[in-house]
């Protein structure tokens, strides 16, 4: 068996496309640009590569982008201050603070100051109670991601066997509410679960978001199952050269390739997915604000 390819990439193209169509009529329509802040704090060169890219797709949808750099040493309170700012200003419709924080500064208390109808990146902790309870709320990118290519793959998702490997905040506990919603049977694997291996061979849908490398090879994987493979790792590639890397996911692809239905490949499958989420989040913020119908598609 070869497994289908799940073209991430491809599919966020035509998520930015089709939003930045919705946001070309609100501006004729109504004469409402859709604004989205982000914070970031420091130096992390990761970070900043993604802010980069948050605010090039931001502008290329239409939308307005305000960037705010501030430096390693701000205070918690300045941060706060400044949150509180982007919540009462009519022209923001979407606040994220890029994380990681510097130590310094409670993460929680600043996400748990974000307006929860601002908080695009759904981890507020009422928008992490309404996911819970079924209820409307914002739903965190990577995961919101990962639903989209299960339903463009796989239609109705009810009834399916579920394995979200990884209990984070930001992907495993929110896929695994998403599955539920879904109508899935659901278990979450992490680090004390007893044969790892045999719960996910029970997946029909098998979720990895971990964070370690090609943990999951092809013998754990039931035949024709749906992999989505979360992780982004950087690791030694020395017959790329010396000093050189290689992104891989939490899956052995090769191996896990030659048994599943299908497949996201890393890079190119859930990454792309996680800005164009956060762009659909800010449409929808930008919609629920102004009392208008949410973006269909685009929502749980």
């Amino acid at each position: 068996m070869t497994a289908t390819i799940l073209d991430g990439k491809a599919f966020a193209a035509r998520m930015r496309a089709d939003i930045g169509g919705r946001v070309a009529r609100l501006r004729e329509e109504f004469g409402i640009i859709p604004g989205l802040a982000v914070v970031l704090v420091g130096e992390d060169p990761a970070s900043q590569v993604y802010v980069r890219n948050k605010h090039k797709q931001t502008v290329e949808a239409g939308m307005e982008s305000f960037e705010h750099r501030l430096a390693e040493t701000t205070t918690e309170d300045e941060l706060l201050d400044l949150i509180a700012g982007l919540n009462a200003d009519p022209a923001v419709n979407g606040i994220l603070v890029q994380l990681p924080l510097p130590a310094h500064i409670d993460s929680d208390r600043v996400i748990n100051a974000i307006d929860p109808a601002k908080d695009v990146d759904g981890f507020h902790i009422s928008n992490v109670g309404r996911l819970a309870t079924g209820q409307k709320s914002m739903v965190p990118c990577t995961p919101l991601g990962c639903l989209m290519l299960l339903r463009d793959h796989l239609g109705s998702l009810s009834g399916a066997e579920a394995v979200v490997v990884g209990r984070s905040n930001i992907v495993g506990k929110p896929m695994a509410q998403l599955l539920l919603g879904e109508s899935c049977t659901v278990t979450i694997a992490h680090s004390r679960t007893r044969e790892p291996a045999e719960v996910c061979r029970r997946a029909d849908i098998l979720v990895a978001a971990v964070g370690r490398p090609e943990m999951i090879p092809g013998t754990w994987i039931k035949p024709g199952a749906t992999v989505i493979d979360v992780g982004i790792n950087r690791i030694p590639a020395p017959e790329r050269g010396e000093g050189k890397h290689r992104l891989v996911g939490d899956v052995d692809f090769d191996s896990a390739a030659r048994v599943a239905g299908a497949i996201t490949p890393v890079p190119g499958g859930v990454g792309p997915m996680t800005i164009a989420c956060l762009l659909a989040n800010t449409l929808t913020a930008t919609c629920r604000a102004n009392g208008l119908p949410e973006p269909e598609g685009l929502t749980v």
